[in-house]
């Protein structure tokens, strides 16, 4: 009787704290943090408790998302960023609104982006990932800090000097080599001289054949099942991504939980066998592919009893793995979709670009050398990521409590940074700031715009994209290959509607009318 009744007052206790946690965290807390955002002139959509402010972003988006567009006209904001608009017109800006019961600030300010993004103190930090998102990317580059951040860095940077991806250029070409070959087969078997191609899917396999074959070399088929697996999760992650945040719930063992736990396993394993084989056989060599370089710069060059010690441990490495391969393959499939859209609603810049690539690389195959003298080919990837950047938001928080402008931040508010609004700001980028222009590209990126860092592509600061030129490499290999060899314009079947799907992606593909050149 004794034992129940002290059994009993825990659970009592367990239980009044845990009120007093909820009341706090989930009530209290929110407005007290609103309140204070308030008195200094920020505000925003109200609290509302435990959902925040999701249910009016997910119907938002419900209600946009049967919005289509003409194709020449690309503020697909309200499609995809309605929330964003109507609380910008509503409070101003930066406003605050709500994920679950953390507060976010949203801020479109280029200098406020600048002193967060270009700091070099480590004063702001990536958000912790949503678990979703965790299991697709892995805790890799883009989200380790401070001196792991490091380590990451001198173990991921070597892979990625210019001499490598000279050398990667090639599998790049090869890979790109076969595409053609088989949509040459399939024009020359059609009676009309040109055939229909969905490309948003070709680009997708195309670019993870790429980073199956530059990463892992000989374990090429394992790395087509990473993307597969990826990409089960990423459509979980879409499905999830706004749900209501339950303590414990991403433990039961729901149908979708299930899925994920299996996936996640089958992720794990796959990687953790490739990188085990190749630490094995280190008295032959690693391997001259992105994941031998890696393992290579991850062992310690000192001597004695630690020269066979990792920098990086297996589960880190597995980490990277996840998270060069997803944005090798995602994001840069993703650029060469939106920039086949602009090239076969602008013919005269597709025109533009096949004279130049035909002027500097002939009908061969080209190499980095020839890539990198296609400047008309650059503004135009450069001017389509301003446009359709994949990446459709950027997070931060800043480590203590800071001055930002002259907002003042608590540790950990989360921040904001909408790409999308940022490139279309015409007090930066001008009045046709709406408009396809590669031409504003013509003297470089930094003078594309009225402030030398308008373009967010890449990031900006000690933190901007480590992939950026395989990223640049591999695209204009692709486009290059393409425009030796077809013309090609809008299928009467694409319908413009500009998707968020943790990428932003054209939510009906990508139908393509194409016809070989000597038709």
């Amino acid at each position: 009787m004794v034992l129940l009744a002290v059994l009993a007052a825990l659970l009592a206790l367990a239980v009044s704290r845990l009120c007093i946690y909820a009341v706090v965290r989930l009530a209290w807390q929110p407005r007290a943090v609103a309140r204070m955002f308030r008195n200094q002139g920020v505000r925003g959509p109200s609290y509302r408790f435990l959902r925040g402010s999701t249910e009016d972003i997910r119907r938002m988006k419900a209600e946009a998302d049967g919005v289509e567009l003409d194709v020449h006209d690309h503020d697909y904001l309200r499609r995809i960023l309605p929330h964003f608009l109507k609380w910008k017109d509503q409070y101003g800006g930066p406003f605050v609104y709500w994920f679950g019961s953390e507060p976010r600030i949203c801020i479109y300010d280029y200098e406020l982006v600048r002193q967060i993004l270009a700091n070099k103190s480590g004063h702001f930090v990536k958000n912790d990932a949503h678990p979703a998102v965790l299991a697709i990317i892995g805790k890799g580059l883009i989200l380790v800090e401070g001196k792991d951040w490091v380590r990451h860095r001198g173990v991921v940077n070597p892979a990625f000097a210019m001499d490598k991806l000279k050398t990667m250029t090639r599998t790049m070409v090869s890979c790109a080599e076969c595409l053609i070959k088989q949509l040459e087969d399939q024009t020359a078997n059609s009676k009309s001289g040109e055939i229909e191609i969905e490309f948003s899917k070709q680009f997708q396999e195309l670019t993870a054949d790429v980073i199956s074959r530059t990463a892992f070399g000989s374990s090429y088929m394992e790395g087509k099942e990473v993307f597969q697996a990826q990409k089960q999760l990423q459509a979980i992650s879409v499905a999830t991504l706004l749900n209501l945040q339950i303590p414990g719930f991403k433990y039961l063992p729901t149908k979708r939980n299930r899925c994920q736990w299996m996936l996640e396993k089958k992720l794990q394993n796959m990687l953790s066998e490739m990188i085990q084989c190749r630490v094995a056989s280190k008295e032959s060599g690693f391997g001259d592919d992105l994941l031998g370089l890696m393992i290579e710069a991850s062992f310690t060059k000192e001597q004695g009893e630690k020269q066979d010690e990792m920098i990086l441990s297996i589960d880190e490495i597995v980490d990277e793995c996840k998270t060069f391969f997803f944005a090798g393959h995602e994001t840069t499939s993703h650029l060469l979709t939106w920039t086949l859209f602009l090239l076969s609603v602008y013919p005269e810049w597709q025109q533009r670009l096949r004279e130049e690539v035909l002027r500097e690389c002939g009908k061969r195959n080209p190499d980095a050398d020839m890539l990198s003298k296609l400047k008309e080919m650059t503004m135009v990837l450069l001017e389509t990521l301003r446009l359709y950047c994949p990446i459709i938001a950027m997070m931060r928080k800043p480590i203590a409590d800071v001055k930002l402008g002259s907002l003042n931040l608590r540790k950990d508010n989360e921040i904001v940074i909408p790409i999308p609004i940022l490139h279309r700001d015409k007090e930066v980028w001008g009045d046709r700031a709406n408009e396809f222009d590669p031409m504003r590209f013509e003297n470089g990126i930094s003078k594309a715009a009225k402030i030398p860092y308008a373009h967010l592509g890449f990031s900006i600061g000690p933190r901007s994209c480590i992939g950026q030129n395989f990223a640049m490499l591999e695209a204009k290999s692709m486009m290059a290959m393409i425009l030796q060899k077809f013309s090609f314009t809008l299928s009467p079947k694409y319908v413009h509607a500009p998707a968020d799907l943790l990428t932003l992606q054209p939510k009906f593909d990508l139908p393509i009318i194409l016809c070989p050149l000597d038709v």
